[in-house]
């Protein structure tokens, strides 16, 4: 007689590995593991080669914000030299892209995948720590790409692949800061940052949503009202009293002191 208990029992083995072969392989392929995995690779470059009596690192920081915001930073390097603010991207195929297109192009297996241009995306990072510290002066924006890429397009200088902007960290020797001015910067940020956790990532993630997805609003619209990405007002056009540079901020100003580049 066959054991058909036996056969059954098996049978359901077989499903339950086959299933959890499944899961495994959608979580290595989502958009969070890749994303962490390059992270993680920021992380341990920054910490073999850059001094670390030199340059502190805070990794994976969330800050609350004036208006209920929220932004969350991948890295941030400190230095007597300048506060470097690095967005990673773990992608492959063919990248095209320039400074200031809204949207940057991936390219691969012949399909075209359409992104956020980094550099927009790192400079609302660093208006939101402006904010944030209260300070104005000597922070940088540096985009990473690690993975299975390369460019198809010329780069602005801040953007990189792989490793290779340690040495544009390290190019910086003008000291903008003193040791105690840093000291104080990376407590304020270590005190103030949302605890890392799920639900922290699930709150910012909820944010996101709201702000951007359910009110179908972009940031830049084809008529000549541009909204404010924080608080839904309009942007208005304005002018750097010192260098003259033309900028985009918030008419919703002191309440919203959001601003973004003029494109």
């Amino acid at each position: 007689m066959f054991d058909y208990a036996s056969i059954v029992s098996q049978f359901i083995m077989i499903i339950f590995f086959i299933s959890l072969f499944i899961i495994l392989l959608g979580f290595v392929k989502s958009a969070s593991f890749k994303g962490r995995v390059g992270e993680i690779f920021v992380n341990v470059n920054n910490r073999v080669r850059l001094d670390a009596s030199v340059y502190r690192q805070l990794s994976d920081v969330t800050l609350r914000l004036e208006d209920k915001s929220s932004t969350q930073i991948d890295h941030i390097v400190l230095s007597r030299f300048g506060i470097f603010v690095i967005e990673t991207k773990n992608m492959k195929g063919w990248i095209f892209g320039s400074e200031y297109q809204k949207r940057w192009t991936q390219s691969i297996y012949g399909k075209k995948n359409s992104f956020q241009n980094p550099l927009l995306q790192n400079h609302r990072h660093i208006k939101a720590l402006e904010e944030f510290l209260g300070i104005e002066r000597g922070l940088y924006s540096i985009v990473t790409f690690v993975g299975e890429s390369s460019f198809k397009t010329a780069m602005p200088r801040n953007v990189f692949k792989g490793g290779a902007y340690i040495s544009y960290i390290q190019s910086f020797r003008e000291e903008l800061f003193s040791e105690e001015e840093i000291e104080r910067i990376v407590q304020r940020l270590a005190s103030g940052r949302l605890k890392r956790s799920g639900q922290t990532n699930k709150e910012h993630v909820s944010f996101l949503k709201r702000g951007f997805v359910q009110t179908k609003v972009p940031l830049y619209e084809s008529d000549p009202k541009i909204i404010c990405r924080r608080c839904r007002s309009v942007m208005v056009e304005r002018r750097n009293r010192k260098t003259q540079e033309v900028f985009l901020g918030c008419s919703a100003y002191p309440r919203c002191k959001n601003t973004e580049v003029f494109l």
